[in-house]
């Protein structure tokens, strides 16, 4: 079975081991052929807890790791610019 691979952005990484990674996708609707934008928001296993809010990742499908947690962090395509 294949596994879904999404790019996304963090935006919470208040969670131990845990972000929460915004999924934007573009889809056009089935009647009125208008392109729709959704946003998803789905959390991720960050073993080593280095994301931080604003990098770009990539993430892996697979098995149920708690209620909510069904996807893994690959690796880190882009860090957040800090504005400190």
């Amino acid at each position: 079975m294949l596994k879904k691979i999404y790019i996304g952005e963090v935006v919470s990484n208040k969670m131990d081991k845990t972000v929460v990674v915004s999924v934007k996708r573009l889809y056009q609707h089935p009647k009125y052929k208008k392109t729709i934008k959704r946003i998803t928001k789905l959390k991720a296993h960050d073993k080593d807890n280095k994301c931080h809010i604003g990098d770009i990742v990539r993430i892996i499908e697979t098995r149920p790791l708690s209620k909510e947690k069904r996807w893994i962090v690959l690796e880190i395509l882009e860090k957040a610019t800090r504005g400190d």
